[in-house]
């Protein structure tokens, strides 16, 4: 009978345990896995830069941040270099880590308070390297891809060392990829194709477009690189590509004197413009677009019949 006795309790224990630990689990695992989106809205956030400034900058992103989730907004792309400003040396003192680095956990803070994609271009500092880079938080703030900038105009060179490598991260938003700026336009639209190949549904490229100081736009419209640049991969993959410039006068570097102007653009699955946004300085604000995902035509070798530059 002691025997019954004992064994009754330690089976109940044991349950007890159980139960216990499978709460447990379910508290660790409350994140609920997320159906996949086809269809959702993106925030170009074309924002000012200022040089040098990184607080001001990250500051303002994070207004802007919100400003975008409250419209209903599943991805914030923001800039390239949008903390330190493109090719200031200032970066080469105050740069932070990825992750852990301050412009990094303004960004991962403002994903989570707002349950939002962020996307933006950060200057990395990993040893004596500085990298001209960009990152991809989750809502939840995981750091889904971190990308080094691979095409970098040559006297940049001074500045930041070169990346080594292309990502993309599967989400409930589809497959994202993320190049920066000129990585756009390499050789043969390199990059870019390789993004299609590892199976991109659209391409985020944070970017700081600049004109000379007397650079007339009505004589001469700015964007026709970009669309050259975007348009073909488009058409090919089925894919959708964007690009969000910043806005602000570039004060440091070989470009000082020039003006970054924004001019962001995006392109859909067809290769057809969806937006360009407004040219200036001074033009700082949101475009929205609603994306649309298409099925892949293709995969693997059946985009040799397809690929034709």
């Amino acid at each position: 009978m002691m025997n019954k006795l004992l064994w009754a309790a330690i089976s109940s224990l044991l349950l007890t345990a159980i139960s216990c630990g499978l709460e447990e689990n379910k508290i660790i695992t409350s994140e609920p896995l997320m159906k996949e989106s086809r269809d959702y809205k993106l925030a170009m956030v074309q924002m000012t830069v200022i040089g040098g400034d990184p607080e001001t900058n990250l500051s303002h992103a994070a207004d802007l941040i919100r400003e975008a989730a409250e419209k209903g907004a599943r991805i914030a792309l923001l800039p390239e270099a949008m903390d330190f400003g493109w090719c200031h040396s200032s970066a080469r003192e105050l740069a932070g880590s990825i992750p852990g680095g301050s412009s990094f956990e303004a960004l991962r803070i403002a994903a989570v308070d707002n349950g939002i994609y962020v996307c933006a271009g950060i200057i990395e500092r990993d040893g004596e390297k500085l990298y001209n880079a960009a990152v991809l938080i989750s809502p939840s703030g995981e750091l889904l891809i971190k990308h080094r900038k691979l095409n970098e105009l040559d006297f940049a060179h001074e500045l930041y060392d070169q990346g080594d490598r292309l990502n993309v991260a599967h989400t409930e938003l589809g497959t994202l990829g993320l190049l920066i700026c000129a990585d756009a336009f390499a050789a043969e639209k390199t990059l870019s194709k390789s993004l299609g190949y590892m199976g991109a549904d659209i391409i985020l490229s944070p970017s700081a477009w600049a004109v000379p100081a007397d650079h007339d736009n009505e004589k001469e419209p700015y964007g026709d690189t970009w669309r050259n640049a975007y348009k073909p991969i488009c058409e090919i993959f089925k894919i959708w590509f964007v690009g969000v410039s910043n806005v602000g006068s570039v004060d440091d570097g070989e470009w000082t004197g020039w003006k970054c102007i924004g001019c962001s653009l995006a392109c859909d699955h067809l290769g057809r413009e969806v937006i360009q946004g407004p040219y200036g300085e001074d033009a700082d604000t949101i475009l929205y677009i609603d994306v649309e995902l298409q099925d892949r035509p293709a995969r693997g070798t059946g985009w040799k019949f397809t690929i034709d530059d």
